[in-house]
């Protein structure tokens, strides 16, 4: 080949290398989001590179760590090097530097940043590999069978792979099981502490009608990805494309699978939600319910506690105020795995925490009460199943044995999910519950008596 033939040659694959690199499978998929049920579907099942949709994942089990008490917004994260020397797009975090989680939350649904995406993971699970791995067992309960997760950002890495399918049904969770939090991904622009950023698919959310979301992703294996929901009416579709050419291209094909499942939906349909995946178990809670008995050192505070099933066991007694028959509470049979689940939670806290100091309230008497009457009862949350409405009031329950004494569990549901309540309580009584629980940082109002 002469030099001219071979100058030409690569000026012609230079031209070509940005269509190259986008020439990545085209696969897409259509849902009604109100029933699950399967409006289009093409290749919905080809295993491909979902790029950054993995953040959808990441997010939602962020949600459900915080729902769980595991960790809060304001809970402050150090980033670590891993983090920090992420590839772009990034937040352009430092090694070292401590930063609020709302703020990373904000940053990888937004911004769709890999340092925050990292971060988070790290921050919930001590490791990308044990977050990793949380990933696909949630994955796994929501039925995304064709689901493979390697990392918490999205990009390529070997056997990180899921389908227009599966990332179409988490999709659908995010927006049922944590409708709370489904708003961070229709925000223009947000505070992400260190820089406001803006969103990756604002094109999209601004020229089709109702579009609230999702989540957008590219790398050059997998092209350009979107998970989109809008709503019109009472109707909501989401759709899900892999293997956009363009920005331009992908919005075109989104735009043509949302009218396609608008036109098909039917226009009323009664609401079925996913059903809520059981969260992941926290890794210590095998431990606490073996019948090994063994040391658990307490916070590095120099006392060796014992912590086991034996321990649980020896704790019911005392306990079988709050375990009494939920059945005739909430209408429910009882779920033995969850009371373990809970003990777990609370023996570990017996062990390891204190009960917060309630500063007294000074004791200034001008009359009489006239609120002893037990017609008072608090909110400790509301929730997208019963199932974790009920569990959270059995936790509540056992770490505040002491306030919550004589209380009746209920679960209460209306249109926006099930709330969870204590009733039964003096006004000074729910006071002090509810200053007390705030101090564990869990959520509380006080609220009437029903009657």
């Amino acid at each position: 080949m002469t030099r001219a033939l071979r100058a030409l040659f690569l000026s012609i694959l230079l031209m070509l290398a940005p269509l190259m690199a986008f020439a990545a499978p085209y696969a897409g998929f259509v849902m009604d989001a109100r029933t699950g049920e399967v409006l289009f579907a093409e290749n919905a099942d080809t295993r491909l590179h979902p790029a950054s949709l993995t953040k959808m994942m990441t997010l939602y089990i962020a949600f459900q760590a915080i729902q769980r008490g595991e960790i809060t917004l304001d809970t402050e994260v150090t980033i670590s090097s891993l983090a920090a020397n992420e590839p772009p797009s990034k937040l352009g975090l430092r090694a070292g530097q401590r930063i609020k989680l709302r703020y990373l939350l904000r940053a990888a649904a937004v911004k769709s940043a890999n340092d925050a995406a990292t971060a988070i993971g790290e921050a919930i699970s001590g490791s990308e590999d044990a977050f990793a791995t949380r990933m696909n067992r949630t994955a796994a309960a929501m039925g995304m069978t064709n689901t493979t997760f390697r990392n918490a950002h999205g990009l390529t890495a070997e056997g990180h792979l899921s389908t227009a399918r599966d990332m179409s049904v988490l999709g659908r969770h995010v927006i049922y099981d944590f409708p709370q939090y489904y708003n961070l991904f229709s925000r223009r622009t947000a505070d992400a502490g260190v820089a406001e950023v803006r969103h990756t698919n604002s094109r999209f959310l601004d020229s089709y009608p109702g579009a609230d979301g999702i989540k957008t992703g590219f790398t050059n294996a997998a092209g350009l990805n979107l998970t989109a929901s809008a709503q019109r009416g009472q109707e909501r579709i989401i759709a899900t494309v892999f293997g956009g050419t363009s920005t331009a291209q992908r919005n075109a094909k989104v735009t043509e699978l949302m009218d396609l499942g608008f036109n098909r939906a039917p226009s009323t349909a009664t609401l079925q939600r996913p059903d809520v995946p059981a969260a992941d178990a926290p890794a210590v809670a095998p431990m606490l319910l073996s019948e090994n008995t063994g040391p658990a050192t307490n916070g590095g505070a120099g006392k060796t506690v014992r912590v086991s099933g034996r321990v649980t066991r020896s704790l019911r007694p005392a306990l079988r105020p709050a375990l009494a028959a939920p059945a005739a509470v909430a209408g429910l049979s009882v779920d033995t795995d969850m009371i373990n689940s809970v003990l777990a939670e609370a023996v570990q806290v017996a062990a390891v925490a204190p009960a917060p100091v309630v500063p007294a309230a000074p004791e200034v008497v001008t009359r009489i009460s006239t609120s002893g009457g037990r017609h008072w009862g608090v909110n400790v949350g509301r929730f997208n199943s019963r199932y974790e409405a009920e569990k959270v009031l059995l936790r509540v329950a056992l770490n505040e044995m002491s306030t919550l004494d004589g209380a009746v569990r209920r679960v209460t549901e209306t249109t926006r999910g099930f709330d969870a309540n204590f009733m039964g309580l003096t006004r000074e009584g729910a006071d002090l519950a509810c200053r007390r629980l705030q101090a564990r940082d869990q959520s509380c109002f006080m609220i009437g008596s029903e009657g």
